[in-house]
């Protein structure tokens, strides 16, 4: 490596296509050390980018960016690509008020053809846009980066299929970094792929392909079966080739002599059907900590470049995510048919945690929602007890199975929402914004929220113990509120909220872990001689009707609050409030909840600030409802 620093030179890939390989390599290295740089200072997702710098580097050196279409799966491995996109200078302030986003976004530069914080769209967009380009005459690439990971769920493997029936210019590059789909990666294979990518041998595939159908089609069939399965055996792509791609790989991904002759092969290749590459690297690869790590450093917090120790804050209180592991694998103890399905993230739920106790009753399907939710079904025909553990923001991706294949057959699966409500760093993409509204409006559901770990406790009791009907149990991201935990969880009887503080003039009915914050409001309202109750709604569905109507005759104003989209809990409380005549005699109705509109990534605290959901807004709400 000289001592100049490339980078220095950078600031879009046209300025790096005439490199050569030994300076595309040294660039990679100072992308590598400048991402690390970063999200040392930030915080972020590490692994996944440093996993892929050289086939970053080697794509943008050869594909004409951004007129050719380059989309990032997920958008988390996509920290690279921002460097090497005049996006540099804004690293320091990733996933912060005000800067820019940790997955790829269209907003925010020309190189983000497509936003993604969910995995396996890409080749559906890519595929998209490469129709939508001929369509158009334009002639343009479409290139999807794809995880192994984010092959495992279903529509990629549907976008796979639209696309082998289509005769159209797409590549998908598969990165291949935990599957290891085939072993044989080095010069053979390489050689290999850079044979069958090139035109003299397209130019004689085709010419054999010719001569074949001259012949009857069984001798036409099984000649062209000789040459798929050949290559398909050798490494590793006859599945690919069944779906109507042409396969090349597997290549080594961080090495620029196997990778930027083959990606030219490919970029030149007249053939309009469709493309896939499968490249091989390493998670975490350059940064010690990052490859030692079992999760390669996936999703880290700010840490030390020279020691790899994350600088995570003392917690409180046990954080919610554990709480539940806990509490499941303790109600698992006491009764064999529970069982617990992820989808692909048992840390992130606290499955972990029930995993250990009982690691032959813990099923990670995989980033597949869909499958997840029905399989959950399925064990629960059989009498078992599934409790389904998926962010609120992902279970979106299953609603269909939710509503078909669960609610409509009665079936008592227990759905626990994790990172219901805002999120922080991650973001619109991640926010478990709307639960309470897409599930509100299903028959015959139980729908819970617990205002602290203790009332969590208690709350996957309740769901152990119900067995006829769906359930649904959302909680936020991070600490609970330091309230002691009880031993053990009894179950609550279901539809019943409580009070936790008399007062005359203003309720404030909570749900959820806004009722710390609608406490202090009424705090501060009674300071000022505004006497407050609050109730603790506990259940967003069935709501307790008495307990409403009890706050809706005895005060002068009724406040709702949830950490929800419109058309969650206060729906539901609205709804009753008119249809029994509890608005018709001058009752004042104020229901907060999130803002209809997307909330961008920072701190929890100041997005629910933002949102209005913090004590000092709703005391000013009480205030001005009361003037």
């Amino acid at each position: 490596m000289t001592g100049k620093r490339l980078l220095d030179q950078i600031d879009c890939p046209a300025d790096f296509r005439d490199f050569t390989p030994g300076q595309l390599q040294q660039l990679a290295e100072e992308v590598r050390q400048e991402m690390i740089g970063a999200v040392a200072q930030t915080g972020g997702h590490l692994g996944a980018g440093l996993g892929v710098v050289e086939l970053t580097v080697a794509l943008h050196s050869i594909f004409n960016t951004p007129e050719d279409r380059l989309i990032f799966d997920v958008g988390h491995q996509s920290y690279p690509h921002k460097i090497l996109t005049g996006r540099r200078e804004q690293m320091r302030t990733l996933r912060q008020k005000g800067g820019i986003s940790g997955f790829t976004k269209r907003d925010e530069s020309p190189y983000d053809p497509f936003g993604a914080g969910h995995s396996s769209t890409s080749i559906s967009a890519a595929l998209g846009m490469a129709v939508g380009s001929e369509l158009q005459g334009t002639p343009r690439r479409a290139i999807a980066v794809i995880g192994d990971g984010s092959m495992s769920a279903g529509q990629a493997f549907e976008a796979l299929n639209n696309a082998g029936s289509h005769k159209t210019r797409l590549i998908v590059v598969l990165n291949d970094n935990d599957m290891s789909i085939a072993k044989p990666v080095g010069a053979l294979s390489a050689y290999l792929s850079r044979l069958w990518s090139s035109k003299p041998y397209l130019q004689l595939r085709h010419f054999a392909k010719d001569v074949a159908e001259k012949f009857p089609r069984p001798i036409e069939r099984a000649a062209k079966r000789v040459e798929e399965y050949a290559r398909g055996l050798m490494i590793g792509g006859t599945l690919f080739e069944e779906l109507g791609f042409y396969y090349v790989g597997p290549l080594d991904g961080h090495n620029f002599e196997h990778l930027l002759p083959i990606l030219k092969n490919v970029r030149d290749i007249e053939d309009p059907s469709p493309v896939l590459v499968h490249v091989v690297t390493q998670k975490g690869r350059g940064y010690g900590p990052a490859e030692e790590a079992d999760d390669k450093y996936h999703g880290v917090s700010r840490f030390n470049v020279e020691t790899g120790e994350q600088a995570k804050p003392k917690a409180n209180a046990p954080s919610y995510t554990s709480v539940f592991g806990k509490a499941l694998a303790k109600e698992g103890q006491k009764d064999k048919r529970i069982c617990a399905i992820t989808a692909a993230m048992p840390t992130g739920t606290g499955l972990d945690i029930f995993g250990e106790a009982h690691p032959d009753r813990l099923f990670d399907v995989g980033i597949a929602e869909q499958h997840a939710v029905t399989f959950a079904a399925g064990l629960a025909c059989e009498g078992l007890k599934p409790f389904c553990a998926i962010y609120s923001t992902f279970l979106q991706r299953g609603y269909d199975q939710v509503m078909h294949d669960v609610v409509l057959q009665h079936l008592p699966v227990r759905f626990v929402l994790d990172r219901a409500g805002l999120v922080g760093a991650d973001g619109a993409t991640h926010h478990g914004s709307y639960d309470l509204s897409f599930l509100g409006c299903l028959p015959g559901v139980v729908i819970m929220a617990p205002s602290d770990e203790a009332e969590l406790v208690h709350m996957v009791a309740t769901q152990a113990a119900m067995d006829d009907l769906p359930s649904f149990l959302r909680y936020p991201r991070g600490e609970g509120v330091g309230v002691d935990l009880p031993q053990d969880g009894i179950p609550l009887a279901i539809g019943q909220g409580r009070i936790v503080r008399e007062g005359s003039r203003v309720a404030i009915l909570s749900l959820g872990t806004r009722l710390g914050e609608a406490l202090k409001a009424a705090d501060m309202l009674d300071q000022q001689g505004i006497s407050a109750t609050v109730a603790d709604a506990r259940f967003a569905k069935p709501i307790d009707g008495a307990l409403v109507e009890k706050l809706a005759r005895h005060h002068e104003l009724l406040i709702t609050v949830e950490e929800n989209a419109i058309g969650g809990f206060a729906a539901q409380v609205a709804h009753f409030l008119v249809n029994n005549g509890l608005l018709d005699r001058g009752l004042k109705l104020r229901m907060l909840c999130l803002p209809d509109r997307f909330i961008e990534h920072d701190t929890q605290i100041r997005q629910l600030a933002e949102a209005g959901l913090d004590a000092k807004s709703i005391a000013e709400v009480a205030k001005q409802a009361l003037e």
